[in-house]
């Protein structure tokens, strides 16, 4: 999830590929978003799940120590710490939260070789925690933690923390990574319209530049800003079997399919005007900046829109702007026959097994946890026993009844599937051939040259 985002990249191992199809919920769940005052009255019967009465069961654990261990940062740490916070309260134990470099498991390679691993960690994709299986850092979740998943998640998402048959990872925090948020204000001075399909992207980007105001925000600092982007446009252009085929590189980066992708792309990266201090700015621009520029400046912002997924809403509330009125969010239009929806998550999963770390993996796993950073804000829970109406407005209600209405249906992100030297390196791999796509958008070919060179020996083709 990286700082405010939701996921880094990490390792795949060999695991089941899920899809991820719900285009058509999220797309009627948006049009279907007004305000964002928190007044209403949240779900509206395919909801987020039912409240539970009874709170989950935890043991005592007077004196004893936890570190856990994440890659989040501002907001999101601030708000995972009141959950830890509340753990504490209920238990006795003392909880540290120890921030973790990207990409996390050199992290915790290092912490594990010195004789001081943390005791639970945060992994940002299914791939992650078979990394971790397979080192042996990873324990398996108790009895009272896989209650709670079996009792609280779908099958779904249950199998992307399962390795070997054995369930590892509690997947606490999910992401819908197929989002343009976008400055009310500038919209309405331009009279642009939210778009349904790619080309109606490209009019509105259009009407927006004519308005006096720089399309779109890309923070290219990070690199997997730019391989999101490339996700949305290739699961909806190319579909959803070829998709999963690149995930696990049983098609090669120099499939035609991989070309139309990124000519798609190259219409909107190949107009320097159309992003907020062309090419050089955007690869000087990390996410959150990316974020902010957007709903900051009055009706003259530096960009009038900006890609990335619910986490979003971390970063604009810091500019005091309210989600649901001065920003609002459409679904990522459709280039191909369906809109896209990728997701992404964070499991905790446990590397010193204890009374204590089972007994925070089995409250992470309970609807208890996920109500209390969901009033938060900036944040989507995949336990489908999280009541809507936890969440603080109606864009981020909706946004988790169409996440639990999913069920099993969902694809992860795809470079979060792809072996950390090519999906999960700042400054290696996917990232940089896509930093440099960012710069020369004119070059398909050599793009995907290189692609499918880096993903053969990541991949040990």
């Amino acid at each position: 999830m990286r700082s405010t985002r939701t996921c880094t990249r990490i390792t795949r191992g060999a695991f089941r590929v899920v899809p991820f199809v719900v285009a058509g919920a999220l797309a009627l769940s948006l049009t279907a978003c007004g305000g964002g005052d928190g007044k209403d009255s949240g779900s509206s019967g395919t909801g987020a799940g039912k409240e539970t009465g009874a709170a989950v069961a935890l043991p005592r654990l007077n004196g004893e120590s936890l570190e856990v261990a994440a890659v989040w940062t501002g907001a999101e740490q601030a708000n995972f710490k009141k959950v830890l916070t509340e753990f504490e309260k209920r238990t006795g134990a003392k909880v540290t939260f120890v921030p973790a470099q990207d990409p996390i498991i050199n992290f915790l390679g290092s912490k594990i070789a010195g004789g001081q691993p943390p005791d639970v960690a945060m992994l940002p994709q299914p791939g992650a925690i078979r990394q971790a299986v397979d080192k042996g850092w990873a324990k398996p979740l108790g009895k009272e933690a896989r209650a709670q998943l079996a009792e609280n998640y779908s099958r779904g998402w249950q199998a992307v923390g399962t390795v070997g048959g054995k369930p590892y990872g509690v997947y606490y925090k999910a992401a819908n990574k197929s989002l343009i948020w976008y400055n009310a204000q500038v919209f309405e001075n331009a009279g642009a319209r939210e778009p349904k399909t790619w080309d109606e992207l490209l009019t509105t980007a259009r009407t927006v530049y004519d308005s006096g105001v720089t399309p779109f925000s890309v923070g290219g600092a990070d690199g997997w800003t730019l391989t999101d982007w490339f996700e949305n446009v290739y699961l909806s252009q190319a579909g959803p079997e070829k998709y999963d085929q690149l995930a696990q590189h049983k098609i090669k980066w120099t499939d035609p399919s991989v070309k139309d992708a990124l000519t798609t792309l190259a219409q909107i990266w190949g107009r320097k005007n159309y992003i907020a201090g062309g090419a050089a700015g955007a690869l000087q621009t990390e996410f959150p900046a990316s974020v902010t520029q957007v709903f900051t400046g009055g009706d003259q912002p530096k960009a009038g829109m900006v890609f990335e997924g619910d986490f979003v809403q971390v970063n604009i509330g810091e500019t005091g702007m309210k989600v649901g009125t001065d920003a609002k969010v459409f679904a990522f239009p459709k280039v191909g026959d369906t809109a896209p929806v990728v997701s992404g998550g964070d499991a905790a999963v446990i590397l010193q097994d204890s009374k204590a770390s089972q007994a925070l993996a089995t409250f992470l796993a309970s609807p208890d946890a996920a109500r209390i950073q969901a009033k938060l804000g900036g944040y989507l829970s995949p336990n489908r026993n999280v009541d809507a109406a936890s969440y603080p407005n109606a864009v981020q209600r909706k946004m988790a009844e169409a996440l639990i209405a999913a069920g099993d249906d969902f694809r992860f992100d795809m470079s979060d599937q792809a072996p950390q030297a090519f999906g999960g390196t700042p400054g290696k791999g996917e990232w940089k051939i896509l930093q440099d796509f960012l710069k020369n958008p004119k070059d398909v070919a050599g793009t995907q040259a290189q692609l499918e060179s880096e993903a053969a020996k990541a991949y040990g083709d």
